[in-house]
């Protein structure tokens, strides 16, 4: 194992370990633009230039690994001067237009000039203008040219993540652009991930492109619901702008790093999938398709559960987080002797990357939880002679209405179960409450509030307390954790675990704690 010394603290790393891995072990930051990663070292731009003791030259810290006894110096007056150099050199082309870029207030260009650059520069000439100016290479992708500065990572990510080859770079010298390959398009399913990759405002998403300056944002760590794969995603939202409907306007998903989900990618499909948040709400409830208020709705509910007694049952759609599972659980299955299950997810496409034929982001946790799948809600209902039935989610359900005395369902947006409704009671997505998912690996990961409930709606598990208590079996949980708690303590497989020790990554179900998370 190699021991090194990174200016002037030692630390020991794996054989094969970069001088930059090794660095952000000890916390210490190394100025870099092609280095990621989840890429192949390309070593192209001489940003992340470091001095080894006994070495004559600058060395990369991107590809240059850690060998016993070295000793490094990554800030002293020799790397600044040579970092300050390369900016100067990055700039020769590069536009002065930071005030209507995209990309200001996430630039590393930007943050690395303020950091490391000089005040001005000592070419006199003129620039050379690349032919791409504000492109539109892909359905959601816009390309600089002029503002690029051949880091070259959207090339690797085409040709070594996707493999589909959109990208490359033509020319020689200061001419050098990245461009689409004859006839290519960039509608590959992870191809927003190239404006993630990008450190300056050459790649830019059409969907965000000049809707809000990042510095209004705030970001908050979530799950993403496309699918059972539960990719890690920061969810950003301007506080600012509230929603017609009462909401916080969320302006787009970002994809965070899990090496164990999702490494530091997300399809498109997902990335896209925030618009759901905001629009095309239920955002009142309602009893026999006419308004009302929610404990209105919620009375009514209750009165037709009492007089089903025990022929009650609930059905959840895998959008339901383990803490309004379990509720559902301890309600129906627990306190009215009833019947609880989870209703079988929506199928879709599935690829070798990230993307998994399960649609819905919670389908492990229904299983540990309700056990029960019910692919037949109809045949279900009959074969368990319910009369009243509370779906908590969407689901087709035609011709369940027919069948039963009564039907609730908590929804979020109108669908087929909403429109089957006796009792409507509008519902919470994943942004606006605490919980957690488990996703189809049997990992435990926390969503946390990112806007409140929209104007009207309230949050799924209040909903189901409130519910109770009308019911006769109030519940003593004043906040998600609470009932999260209650789910460790009863079902073994979440035995160890709560909202506090999950952290940023997750933990597997029966581990009984986090497993070991590297630095990042």
């Amino acid at each position: 194992m190699p021991k090194l010394t990174i200016d002037g603290r030692e630390v020991e790393v794996a054989p094969g370990t970069t001088l930059i891995e090794a660095a952000r072990r000890l916390a210490i930051h190394i100025p870099h633009y092609c280095y990621h990663r989840g890429l192949s070292i390309a070593g192209n731009c001489r940003m992340c230039l470091v001095e080894v003791e006994g070495v004559p030259k600058m060395m990369i810290a991107c590809h240059t690994q850690a060998a016993d006894g070295m000793v490094v110096h990554t800030d002293n007056d020799k790397c600044r001067e040579y970092r300050a150099a390369i900016l100067e050199f990055i700039l020769v082309n590069h536009p002065l237009d930071c005030p209507v870029c995209d990309q200001a207030g996430e630039c590393k260009l930007q943050n690395y000039y303020m950091e490391h650059g000089t005040a001005g520069s000592r070419v006199d000439e003129d620039k050379v203008k690349k032919r791409a100016k504000a492109k539109q290479i892909g359905p959601n992708i816009m390309l600089d040219s002029e503002r690029c500065i051949l880091c070259s990572r959207c090339v690797r990510f085409t040709d070594e993540i996707t493999h589909t080859h959109e990208l490359g770079i033509t020319e020689r010298a200061d001419h050098s652009e990245i461009t689409l390959a004859p006839g290519a398009w960039l509608d590959n399913r992870y191809a927003g991930c190239v404006v993630d990759l990008c450190p300056v405002g050459a790649l830019t998403d059409r969907d965000f492109r000049f809707k809000c300056r990042v510095w209004y944002l705030t970001a908050v760590d979530s799950i993403c619901t496309g699918c059972a794969r539960g990719c890690n995603i920061t969810i950003h939202v301007n506080r600012d702008r509230p929603h017609k409907a009462g909401g916080t306007r969320v302006m787009r998903y970002k994809p965070r790093e899990n090496p164990a989900v999702n490494q530091w990618w997300m399809c498109d499909a997902g990335r896209y999938s925030y618009k759901q948040i905001d629009h095309e709400r239920v955002d009142s409830a309602a009893v026999d398709g006419r308004p009302v208020a929610v404990e209105q709705a919620l009375d009514a509910s209750a009165a037709a559960l009492k007089r089903a007694a025990a022929a009650v049952a609930v059905l959840c759609a895998t959008t339901a987080t383990n803490e309004e599972l379990f509720l559902a659980r301890a309600l129906f299955a627990g306190a009215l002797g009833g019947h609880a299950a989870y209703l079988a997810p929506p199928q879709g496409e599935q690829d070798d990357l990230l993307l998994l034929a399960d649609q819905s982001p919670n389908t492990r946790g229904a299983q540990e939880i309700l056990g029960t799948e019910v692919r037949d809600p109809v045949g279900w209902v009959k074969a368990h002679g319910v009369k009243a039935v509370v779906v908590v989610g969407e689901a087709d359900l035609t011709g369940l209405k027919a069948e039963v005395d009564h039907l609730t369902v908590i929804a979020t947006h109108p669908g087929k179960a909403a429109a089957q409704a006796h009792v409507l009671l509008p519902g919470s997505v994943h942004a606006e409450v605490e919980g957690t998912f488990t996703n189809h690996a049997g990992r435990v990961q926390r969503l946390r509030v990112a806007v409140p409930p929209i104007r009207g709606a309230v949050e799924t598990w209040r909903l189901l307390l409130e519910l109770a208590g009308r019911l006769g079996h109030p519940f003593d949980f004043a906040f998600e954790d609470d009932i999260f708690a209650a789910l460790a303590s009863q079902l073994a497989p979440f035995a160890g675990l709560s909202h506090d020790n999950l952290g940023r990554r997750g933990a597997l179900l029966g581990s009984g704690a986090p497993q070991p998370t590297e630095v990042v």
